[in-house]
């Protein structure tokens, strides 16, 4: 079932507010899928998904690898029959604002406040596609 990404359901957007391990797919340098664990935040009302990382971690890489250093990506996560996906392109950001609002989304949905890191970057969807069952 296909949401609006601007403008989802109260079932979708609570879906995307509990607290749920996500996994992300980004694109190798090859094309083949690399998917891993993360945790996700939704800001429908900017049309962004964000993932906080390490700057050498292989997800951001694959993403500074893609041409412009942007990648098509997907978001997902799930529980029993609820799920949810966002898609989109994503692009690293390294400032230091983006960097802090994303930790700080990040701790509201996950209840925690990650350890500090200063290798901590962005990868900021930027969305154009949602789907799911929520």
């Amino acid at each position: 079932m296909a949401h609006d990404v601007l403008n989802p359901t109260p079932e979708y957007l609570a879906f995307w507010r509990e607290r749920h391990v996500c996994t992300l797919t980004t694109p190798r340098p090859d094309g083949t899928p690399h998917v891993v664990p993360v945790g996700v935040t939704y800001d429908p009302e900017a049309g962004l998904a964000r993932v906080i990382s390490s700057k050498n971690s292989k997800k951001v890489r694959n993403v500074l690898a893609a041409p412009d250093g942007s990648a098509r990506v997907a978001v997902c996560q799930m529980e029993g029959r609820r799920w949810a996906t966002l898609e989109g392109r994503a692009v690293i950001r390294t400032d230091e604002a983006s960097v802090a609002d994303a930790v700080a989304r990040y701790a509201v949905r996950y209840g925690r406040t990650p350890s500090p890191n200063p290798d901590r970057v962005v990868l900021e969807i930027a969305l154009d596609r949602a789907m799911g069952r929520a």
